[in-house]
């Protein structure tokens, strides 16, 4: 991989770790905390990393918590 590929790859990196963090931050704003929020370490290793934000695990009651932010932030008529 040349230094261009690399220096793509670390651009879409950092893109991914801006939204987890992003994602991460609104969550919180609603009182929604995923404990395995993160990067998904298999898409970091390929070739080239295409890096994905991984959700993970959460308990019932952290997934009931987010589901009614979620729907508390669609007005009515916008759901698709």
């Amino acid at each position: 991989m040349g230094i261009a590929e690399r220096m793509a790859a670390a651009e879409r990196i950092r893109e991914a770790e801006e939204a987890r963090d992003v994602l991460r931050a609104a969550l919180t704003g609603v009182g929604v905390t995923l404990p395995s929020l993160g990067l998904d370490c298999v898409s970091l290793a390929a070739d080239p990393p295409y890096p994905l934000v991984e959700l993970g695990r959460c308990a019932p009651r952290t997934a009931r918590q987010l589901a009614a932010a979620l729907s508390a932030g669609v007005a009515p008529g916008d759901r698709s």
